[in-house]
């Protein structure tokens, strides 16, 4: 990390926090404590988080060979871990683009070092609360005029309040080509749900890092309004293409994808 200015490592950090949680090395003292208690409340967190990249390798790799699509754009992308929106995307397709937007300058350092030697993939700084500047960071790169997958993995539990979420997701689907695709997924509120993740997620909300507010079913598949639905619709990520033999009893989180007509 030499050359990079230096994080705040007072408090915990939410890319860092999930980062830890996947088994990653970007993360301090600071993450990895937040991180743990989280742990000791509600030990399935890491599990969810992998069933969230899994889920997310299935819809890059759905989008970029059965929607043919060749450019994307990975909002709120966090931290780098093991196979990242570009890799899964450029096996299937080496000339493809991709642009990762972020707002955290310890998240762009460390993804543009990464980056380093790759073609087709930027990280863009941007703040997802301002979708305009999102837009015009992935201008820079990606023929707007052209279908784009936008990927919103994981973040729009980040953006306090529901109808500021379903703004931020209008905004940047206005801004999108008809025949672009929307991939989106969130941890979720369940009637019937484990009592520690309630608890865990109390806590981590009051930990310093960024708040993350889970939301329905139902107020997530609000965000797809206007959208055409890709099969099999809005369901628990576990559940959206799953490889053979997976696990498909998680309900935590749901996932789906949209196609803008």
């Amino acid at each position: 990390m030499a050359g990079m200015s230096q994080p705040d490592t007072t408090v915990p950090q939410s890319a860092r926090i999930w980062n830890y949680w996947l088994g990653g090395s970007y993360n301090f003292p600071v993450d990895r404590e937040a991180g743990a208690e989280y742990l000791k409340v509600f030990p399935g967190i890491s599990e969810l988080a992998r069933e969230s990249r899994r889920y997310l390798t299935r819809a890059v790799t759905w989008l970029a060979t059965e929607a043919h699509i060749t450019q994307f754009l990975d909002a709120g992308a966090g931290l780098p871990a093991a196979d990242n929106t570009h890799q899964i995307v450029q096996r299937a397709n080496p000339r493809a683009r991709v642009v990762y937007v972020d707002k955290d300058p310890y998240v762009l350092e460390n993804g543009r070092a990464m980056l380093a030697g790759t073609t087709g993939v930027t990280y863009a700084e941007a703040d997802l609360q301002q979708p305009a500047t999102v837009l015009a960071a992935a201008a820079r790169d990606l023929d707007l005029t052209r279908p784009v997958a936008l990927v919103l993995n994981g973040v729009l539990g980040h953006i306090p309040s529901t109808a500021e979420a379903r703004h931020i997701v209008t905004t940047l689907v206005a801004g999108l080509a008809p025949g672009s695709y929307v991939s989106l997924s969130d941890g979720s509120l369940q009637e019937r749900q484990d009592a520690g993740i309630n608890l865990a997620q109390d806590a981590y909300n009051t930990s310093g890092a960024v708040p993350y507010l889970l939301r329905t079913p139902e107020e997530f598949a609000g965000f797809f309004t206007g959208l055409d639905l890709v099969e099999p619709g809005i369901v628990p990520v576990v559940r959206w293409h799953p490889d053979p033999g997976d696990d498909q009893t998680s309900t935590d989180q749901y996932g789906g994808i949209g196609r803008k007509p």
